[in-house]
């Protein structure tokens, strides 16, 4: 059979897949022992990071508002807990990815909970006195409780049993709330992905089978119990100038997918999967909120 330029393109680029793949795969494999050059590489990298978003954050945010002398406040009030859970949320996040990157780099387990949750803990904390050395805002005493939540569900879990059979996620669906209140709540999805407290929603999504040890499910299926609120244009609950707020809490009940233990050989695939798995999966989902009311959702964001 006689090849044209057409074939033996497609053949080199099938082989320039698979090699590619390959060199892609060997690299993202995590270390069997300590690899000092990832290890220094994951370090300056994590400390650039930080260091970058921290001088970042001062210049195109604090710069926009008065400094002041280091104060503190209590917040613990505002958005019915929906910030705090974010607090838990970035803090949870941080330590995961830092732990795993030590991890690839074939550090110490013990050494990788340290040191991985340690910088996502510090850099929350630095930009928490930041907020302390700003009139718009200030130090709050809740919102480092929080930080300290999310890095103690991820380390605790790790020292308890060695995995995480507990994941928190996060969803989120657009509201009309961002339309009245854009400045605050977000103008367009990218910002209401962050602002919008009214449609967001954190879960804690536990693996059944680390649990109950069955060989009738799934590994990767979960069971998910999750947190939101409704209703809300501003923090505080009594604003004057917002007066006709209807702020419900509402808590869901559904199943969720936790990619991690999803089984394959790439890790090329298994990097894809962990950065996914912070995204609740949409499944159906039942909801009661403050109001006594209860809801199906035949497929809830």
């Amino acid at each position: 059979m006689k090849y044209s330029i057409t074939h033996i393109i497609l053949l080199f680029c099938v082989m320039g897949s698979l090699f590619a793949q390959s060199k892609v795969n060997q690299f993202l494999k995590p270390s069997d022992t300590l690899n000092k050059s990832r290890r220094n590489a994951v370090v300056i990298s994590e400390i650039s990071l930080a260091t970058t978003a921290l001088i970042g954050l001062d210049q195109l945010w604090y710069e926009d508002y008065p400094r002041s002398k280091f104060k503190t406040i209590n917040d613990s009030g505002e958005w019915l807990q929906m910030d705090k859970l974010g607090h838990v949320f970035s803090s949870y996040q941080l330590g995961r990815i830092g732990a795993n990157s030590f991890n690839w780099a074939g550090v110490d387990k013990n050494e990788q909970l340290i040191y991985g949750s340690g910088l996502g803990l510090g850099f929350l904390t630095a930009v928490e006195v930041m907020d302390g050395f700003s009139e718009e805002w200030g130090f709050s005493w809740t919102d480092m409780a929080a930080n300290t939540i999310g890095t103690g569900l991820f380390v605790g879990q790790e020292l308890l049993w060695g995995e995480q059979r507990i994941l928190l996620k996060y969803s989120f669906h657009q509201t009309r709330f961002a339309k009245e209140r854009p400045d605050k709540l977000g103008d367009g999805l990218a910002e209401e992905f962050l602002k919008d407290y009214n449609g967001q929603t954190y879960w804690l999504s536990a693996n059944i089978n680390s649990f109950l040890k069955t060989d009738y499910l799934p590994s990767w299926l979960n069971l998910a119990f999750g947190y939101g609120a409704d209703g809300m244009l501003t923090g505080e609950p009594e604003d004057p100038l917002f007066i006709n707020q209807n702020r419900i809490r509402q808590y869901y009940l559904s199943l969720d997918i936790d990619l991690s233990r999803i089984k394959t050989k790439s890790h090329l695939l298994k990097t894809i999967f962990d950065v996914l798995n912070v995204i609740k999966v949409p499944f159906p989902a039942l909801e009661i909120n403050s109001n006594g009311r209860l809801k199906v959702h035949y497929i809830y964001y």
